[in-house]
């Protein structure tokens, strides 16, 4: 990660605990400006409190909403884009998106969407469609998606994409983290090579982070608690996507998806362009966005 980062300003989402929040910690600690998103009000509060005390910049803030729901997703772009002009830094430098769910029972948000696919691929899929205007306007930004080696068992159904007649929420996690990996390589094919923006999956491994305490299944919840212990710190996990998001050296780099700061190749399934072209269209459908 390059050493001052004071003339910049990220947005993360799932910012308020985990990895999203330990990678706020490293990049504000940095000098950088820093919008998070999560869910819950008051979590935020606290973040942003928490965040500014460490932070060597002071345009730091922490917005609450449910990035689940597609109005929300679009509402809190709104009030990124009110910052960045009120901070007088008109353009992003980079986005993460980090937020995620794993519920154990099948979920449908108000919009009528899994909550797996709208959390894990639409939302990012949107935010970062909205922002794009903004993240052009940098000199160099990022694009930063947070997947996950589950991808490699990951499969899309076309014909059942949200896995709404056979749910599973392992199988629905694994095709939304391939969905991540293919949403970034379809991002930089659709950019060119002369985009200022550059488009990275992140690989955190496996981390001891709350994401499966969340659960809306005890069972699902017990389990994770054993199996997270297992896992390296947010802190460690988040060293290497704050390296993505802000190291100028990997900017020309054509690997997609990367962990502990070094590239690794990713499964044939997220390596298939057709497939990624046509996830890409289908998302912008369930979005409302044109082609």
């Amino acid at each position: 990660m390059d050493t001052s980062l004071q003339d910049k300003v990220f947005v993360i989402t799932g910012a308020t605990s985990g990895i999203g929040l330990a990678v706020a910690e490293l990049l504000t600690e940095a000098g950088g400006g820093m919008i998070g998103i999560a869910r819950s009000a008051d979590h935020c509060q606290a973040a942003e409190l928490h965040l500014q005390r460490a932070a060597t910049a002071k345009r730091v803030a922490v917005l609450a909403a449910d990035l689940s729901i597609q109005s929300e997703v679009r509402r809190a772009a709104a009030e990124v884009e009110a910052l960045l002009d009120t901070w007088g830094h008109p353009h992003l430098d980079g986005l993460i998106n980090n937020a995620a769910t794993v519920p154990f029972w099948q979920t449908l948000t108000p919009e009528g969407f899994d909550m797996q696919w709208a959390l894990n691929h639409l939302a990012p899929f949107l935010l970062t469609m909205v922002l794009l205007p903004r993240l052009r306007a940098a000199p160099m930004a990022r694009v930063v998606t947070v997947s996950s080696g589950s991808h490699r068992h990951g499969k899309l159904n076309w014909e059942d994409i949200q896995l709404l007649r056979h749910y599973s929420p392992l199988r629905a996690y694994c095709l939304t983290k391939l969905a991540n990996v293919l949403f970034t390589l379809e991002l930089n094919r659709r950019l060119g090579e002369n985009s200022p923006i550059r488009a990275f999956a992140a690989d955190p491994g496996l981390v001891n982070t709350e994401l499966g305490l969340k659960s809306n299944s005890f069972i699902a919840r017990a389990v994770w608690d054993i199996r997270r212990r297992g896992g390296v710190t947010p802190r460690r996990s988040a060293a290497g996507i704050a390296f993505l998001v802000s190291e100028s050296s990997i900017q020309d780099s054509v690997e997609i998806y990367w962990k502990d700061r070094k590239p690794v190749k990713p499964s044939s399934r997220a390596s298939n362009p057709q497939a990624a072209r046509q996830l890409w269209e289908l998302s912008a459908q369930m979005c409302g966005l044109a082609d």
